[in-house]
């Protein structure tokens, strides 16, 4: 957009996300990508950040608090990372507005159930890998890994639930994929 304010730090060898706060939360866009950043984590509040780029870089690890840092972020970019299993994806549950995401060329990408697996655990996502998410998607997400989507609302990693998860998509499920 053209009102965007955005910070371009493209292919300047970072290889790790520190002084942020510096920028005082006035971009909406930041561009990171072709650097050599392992982790993506940041100790400064950005609310007003609704893009992150990221792509071409090495990130196999996501901070646990990415939604105390980037409340507002709306899109996030991490093609051609270094992502292997699904499990390091979870803590992208935690970011509540984010609709789009791209994982292109992470080797967690060839996991078997993987697109299933995001759409589970980020309700609002409507763009995976530069793909519409479907609501027939949505459906297979919330059958395969509901589960995964209700202990990332509640934070609940227990099995007391597992059980009635395992049943097939609550209303409410229902309700949020039509």
């Amino acid at each position: 957009a053209l009102k965007d304010r955005e910070l371009d730090l493209r292919g300047n060898k970072i290889s790790a996300i520190e002084n942020l706060a510096a920028c005082q939360n006035q971009f909406d866009s930041i561009d990171l990508s072709d650097n050599e950043i392992r982790k993506l984590e940041c100790m400064a509040v950005l609310p007003r950040l609704k893009m992150l780029l990221l792509a071409h870089n090495r990130i196999s690890r996501l901070a646990e608090r990415l939604s105390e840092a980037f409340p507002g972020l709306e899109t996030l970019v991490l093609t051609d990372n270094s992502f292997a299993q699904l499990s390091e994806l979870s803590p992208l549950a935690g970011l509540p507005s984010l609709t789009s995401l791209s994982l292109v060329d992470n080797p967690v990408t060839k996991q078997q159930g993987y697109r299933h697996y995001v759409i589970a655990r980020l309700p609002k996502l409507r763009v995976l890998d530069f793909k519409r998410v479907t609501t027939s998607e949505r459906a297979a997400a919330a059958a395969a890994f509901g589960h995964v989507a209700a202990e990332a609302a509640t934070g609940d990693s227990g099995d007391a639930d597992g059980a009635a998860a395992a049943a097939g998509p609550t209303p409410e499920q229902i309700a949020q994929i039509k």
